[in-house]
């Protein structure tokens, strides 16, 4: 991952923990999350269809917009979850370094 990615991806969690803390009327995320894990998960289903759809046929605007999207909806369902950054980078440095098909078949009898 680039630094930039990196940054912006820490930038984003610190954000959207602190927009939780706001008045769900004035906020976003707050009212998102208010509604708790389940309309996050609906949310974050909707923005991965919609990047799949900018994937398959938009253009590399549409793409990163929706990838942003995609990002801020994520952020979102791991802090109703409970779920760190440092939680989701544990898991994909264990996975460094390993064939994604081994990895997936590894899950799969698990």
């Amino acid at each position: 991952m680039s630094d930039t990615l990196g940054q912006a991806l820490d930038q984003l969690l610190a954000d959207v923990a602190e927009k939780a803390k706001a008045d769900p009327s004035q906020s976003y995320t707050a009212k998102l999350l208010q509604g708790g894990p389940v309309l996050c998960g609906k949310k974050l289903g909707e923005e991965g269809v919609e990047a799949a759809l900018a994937i398959a046929g938009g253009t590399s605007d549409e793409i990163a917009k929706e990838a942003a999207d995609l990002l801020y909806h994520l952020s979102v369902g791991l802090l109703a979850r409970g779920v760190t950054g440092a939680d989701v980078a544990a898991v994909l440095e264990a996975r460094r370094g390993t064939s994604g098909l081994a990895e997936k078949a590894g899950r799969a009898t698990s």
